[in-house]
C-alpha cells in the first residue's frame, strides 16, 4: 500500500494492461459474480456497518504517524500495531447458487479470519456455507513475475519516437537481483525486472488484484438473497478531543467534543453507518470473537442533532452516528461528538504539593528513617479545573477517554487563548472531571522539615513540616496543601496549626484562604511508629 503501490503502478499496470481480451480461469477468487437477478429495493440497514473499539492512549497516539507509515510503504505488520481494531458488517442482495462460490473482493487487507461469518438473511435455514476462505495473495510486479517462472512471455522494445523496434518471446529461467532471464530463440536474454516492455499474457491462477472472501455455499432456493458477512479488521482506532473554553471569567464554559477516526486498515467503506465503542475491552489477541450488540437506554442531557447518540453498551458505551458517512482507506477524519454544551459551570482548583516524588516512593519493608530523603522542595502551585459531568451543568453524558484543550476568552483581543491541556480518563455520567493545565504564576509555595527525631528503642519517628505559601494575585484564592505521610503506615498528627482531610492512608489535605498579597503558612507534626 502506500508509495510501493504508487511506486510500482506504472509497471503493475503495464503488466495487467496485458490481460485485456483475456477470460479469468473458471472459478478464479477475483471473477466477479454474475450479474444478479432484479432484486426488490435495498432495506435500510443494507450496505457498511462499522464499529470501532479504541486502546488509544489519548496522551501518545499520532493518528498522522500511522498515514504517513502506510503512504511511505508500511511493513505487514504496521496495522496491527494500530491501537484499536474495527468489528465490520456488510448487508448486500447477490446472487446465491445452488451449489458454488461467492466471493467479496472489496473486504479490508488486514482481516482476521477466525471472526468471518456469512449470514444468508433471505434463507437462513435453505443456505448452507459449505467451507470459507481469506486470499490476500495481493497482485504485485514481483509476485506476477515469480508465478512465470518457467513459463513463456512476451518481449517488446520500443524506438525513441514509439515505434515497434522489437518483438519476441522467451521463457523465463530466473529472477534473481532485480533482473529476469529470458530463454529466446536467439539466447540468452538479461531484461531488467522492471522493464516495461515485458508482457504477461493473463493474471496467474491464485493471485487476486484486492483481499478476497470466498465461501463455497449450497442453497435449496437459489436467486437474489440479501446476505450479511461479518468480520474484524486491525488497522482501525478513534480518539476524543475536547475543547474547553472558558469565559474571561474563567467560572463559565463551552465544551465542544470531536472524534478522530483513523482507517489504515486496507478498505474504504461508502455511505457507511458508524458506531464507536467506548470503554476498556479486554481482548485475547490470539483468537479474537465475534462482537455481538446489546440493548441500553439512550442516556445524558444532550440533543443529539450532528454528533453521535450515545447509549449504555453491557459494561461500555456505544455511540452511534445517526446518518451515514464515508470512511476513506488511508486517512483520518474529525466527527462531532456531541453539540457544544454551553454555560458550563467550571471551578478553578489551586494544589501545593510540596513532596511530589513521595508519591511514588511506595510502602516500604522498614520504616524511612533517614533525615533527609527528599530532593529540593517544589515551589510550584498546581492549576486544575472541576467540572461536574451533570445533566444540571448542562452535560450529564458518559465523556470517553481523551485530550482536552483549554482556552481562555480573552476580551481585550476578542480572542481565546489557550492556557493548557490535559488528558481524562472515560468518565461517567454525575462523576466529576478534573483536568491539570498548568502552574500557577503569582501564586508560590514553600515546605520546610523542621524537626526530626527517631527513636529507635521506643520504634517510634517524629517529623514537623512547615508550608509557607504566597499570594501574589490582586485576588483571593484558596489553595489545598496536599501532604504524603511517606514514613511509614502507621502515624498520627499530634500537632497541626489548620484543620486536615484525611484523603488516604498515606494523604492529607490542608485547605488555606489567601487575600490578595497575602502570605499563610500550615504547621504540622507527624509521630510514626512500628
Amino acid at each position: 500500500m502506500g508509495a510501493r503501490r504508487t511506486a510500482s503502478a506504472s509497471f503493475l499496470a503495464a503488466l495487467l494492461a496485458t490481460l485485456g481480451g483475456h477470460a479469468a480461469p473458471a472459478g478464479a477468487a477475483d471473477a466477479p459474480a454474475p450479474a444478479p437477478a432484479p432484486a426488490p429495493a435495498a432495506a435500510d440497514d443494507d450496505g457498511p456497518s462499522l464499529t470501532v473499539y479504541s486502546s488509544a492512549d489519548p496522551a501518545g497516539f499520532d493518528p498522522t504517524r500511522f498515514v504517513a507509515q502506510q503512504r511511505q510503504g508500511a511493513t505487514a505488520t504496521a496495522a496491527s500495531q494500530v491501537p484499536g481494531f474495527g468489528v465490520v458488517r456488510d448487508t448486500r442482495r447477490v446472487d446465491v447458487p445452488a451449489a458454488g462460490e461467492l466471493a467479496f473482493a472489496d473486504v479490508a487487507e488486514h482481516i482476521d479470519p477466525t471472526t468471518v461469518a456469512f449470514d444468508d438473511l433471505t434463507d437462513p435455514a435453505g443456505t448452507a456455507v459449505l467451507e470459507q476462505a481469506f486470499r490476500f495473495d495481493l497482485a504485485s510486479p514481483d509476485k506476477l513475475l515469480d508465478r512465470y517462472v518457467g513459463r513463456r512471455v512476451g518481449y517488446v522494445v520500443r524506438a525513441q519516437d514509439g515505434t515497434l523496434a522489437e518483438q519476441t518471446e522467451g521463457t523465463v529461467v530466473s529472477i534473481n537481483q532485480g533482473t529476469v532471464v529470458l530463454q529466446t530463440g536467439a539466447g540468452l536474454r538479461f531484461v531488467p525486472a522492471r522493464d516495461p516492455g515485458l508482457r504477461l499474457p493473463r493474471l496467474p491462477e491464485g493471485i487476486v488484484t484486492r483481499p478476497t472472501l470466498v465461501w463455497k455455499v449450497a442453497s435449496a432456493s437459489p436467486g437474489s438473497h440479501r446476505v450479511r458477512t461479518t468480520y474484524q479488521t486491525a488497522g482501525l482506532t478513534w480518539r476524543a478531543d475536547y475543547n474547553l473554553v472558558l469565559d474571561a471569567s474563567g467560572k463559565k464554559a463551552e465544551l465542544g467534543a470531536w472524534v478522530t477516526l483513523l482507517n489504515v486498515s486496507g478498505a474504504s467503506w461508502r455511505d457507511a453507518r458508524l458506531r464507536l465503542v467506548a470503554g476498556d475491552v479486554a481482548r485475547v489477541r490470539t483468537t479474537p470473537t465475534r462482537a455481538t450488540s446489546s440493548g441500553g437506554s439512550t442516556r445524558g442531557g444532550f440533543d443529539a442533532g450532528p454528533g453521535f447518540e450515545e447509549k449504555a453498551f453491557f459494561e461500555y458505551h456505544l455511540y452511534t452516528l445517526p446518518r451515514r458517512t464515508d470512511v476513506l482507506e488511508d486517512s483520518t477524519q474529525q466527527l462531532v461528538l456531541f453539540p457544544t454544551a454551553r454555560d458550563v459551570g467550571v471551578e478553578r482548583v489551586l494544589v501545593y504539593y510540596g513532596l511530589p516524588e513521595a508519591a511514588s516512593w511506595g510502602v516500604t519493608p522498614q520504616p524511612r528513617t533517614d533525615r533527609d530523603v527528599r530532593s529540593a522542595a517544589n515551589p510550584k502551585v498546581d492549576v486544575y479545573l472541576r467540572v461536574q459531568n451533570t445533566a444540571a451543568n448542562h452535560l450529564g453524558m458518559a465523556l470517553p477517554r481523551g485530550r482536552v484543550r483549554v482556552l481562555q476568552q480573552d476580551d481585550a483581543a476578542g480572542t481565546p487563548e489557550f492556557v493548557g491541556e490535559d488528558v481524562v480518563d472515560h468518565t461517567p455520567e454525575d462523576e466529576t472531571v478534573l483536568v491539570k493545565v498548568g502552574q500557577a504564576f503569582d501564586v508560590v509555595g514553600e515546605r520546610t522539615q523542621t524537626a526530626f527525631e527517631v527513636d529507635a528503642s521506643r520504634r517510634t519517628m517524629s517529623e514537623s513540616v512547615r508550608v509557607v505559601l504566597r499570594n501574589r494575585k490582586a485576588e483571593a484564592v484558596r489553595v489545598t496543601v496536599r501532604e504524603t505521610l511517606f514514613r511509614w503506615m502507621g502515624w498520627e498528627v499530634t500537632q497541626s496549626s489548620r484543620p486536615f482531610v484525611k484523603r488516604d492512608a498515606r494523604t492529607v489535605h490542608f485547605d488555606v484562604d489567601l487575600a490578595p498579597g497575602a502570605t499563610e503558612e500550615v504547621t504540622y507534626t507527624v509521630r510514626y511508629a512500628w
